[in-house]
């Protein structure tokens, strides 16, 4: 596979899986944007042995995890700077755009976020979502309970549905 392949294919994928973890379509971009140029100063040393989506998503997954951390910071600093002064009252136009999920998503650790969007959005099974992330897939297993109980919790439901983020078409979970 050539690297121009892989970006028209895995480009909306990323998107999508980046939209998930962080819950804004503008970070998402921003973050998709530095995924593929991170995988193109890579794309030499990519070894064939793995598929090149799961590398990319990998990328992906630590370049959200890497923008959450920097707002993490930012937010600290401005929390700082308005020290004393009361909070600003939420634009009402930004609270209709996000749904409830997407807040949910964006509360739990980053790593958990990309397992539940990785299984419930793009489709994959434990085992791809483990090559995508480097991990085994006994840690999939628990990322994925741990995301599950903390959304039953934020959405205030006894029992999770099926999520509400759409696989692509075509694309089923081996799980």
């Amino acid at each position: 596979m050539d690297f121009e392949r892989l970006y028209r294919t895995g480009y909306s994928r990323v998107l999508g899986t980046l939209i998930g973890v962080l819950g804004e379509r503008a970070a998402a971009e921003d973050c998709a944007q530095d995924t593929f140029e991170s995988a193109y100063k890579g794309w030499k040393s990519w070894r064939p042995d793995a598929p090149a989506e799961a590398w990319l998503h990998r990328i992906a997954i630590n370049t959200a995890i890497s923008y959450r951390r920097r707002q993490r910071l930012r937010q600290v600093g401005e929390v700082i700077r308005r020290l004393g002064r009361p909070a600003l009252p939420p634009d009402p136009a930004s609270l209709v755009e996000r749904s409830d999920l997407l807040k949910a998503l964006r509360q739990l650790p980053a790593k958990q976020a990309a397992a539940i969007v990785l299984r419930h959005y793009h489709g994959y099974g434990n085992r791809e979502i483990a090559a995508a992330l480097g991990v085994p897939e006994r840690t999939i297993a628990s990322r994925l309970a741990a995301a599950k109980t903390r959304l039953r919790v934020a959405l205030g439901a006894g029992t999770l549905p099926a999520m509400s983020i759409q696989p692509e078409p075509g694309v089923h979970s081996e799980d």
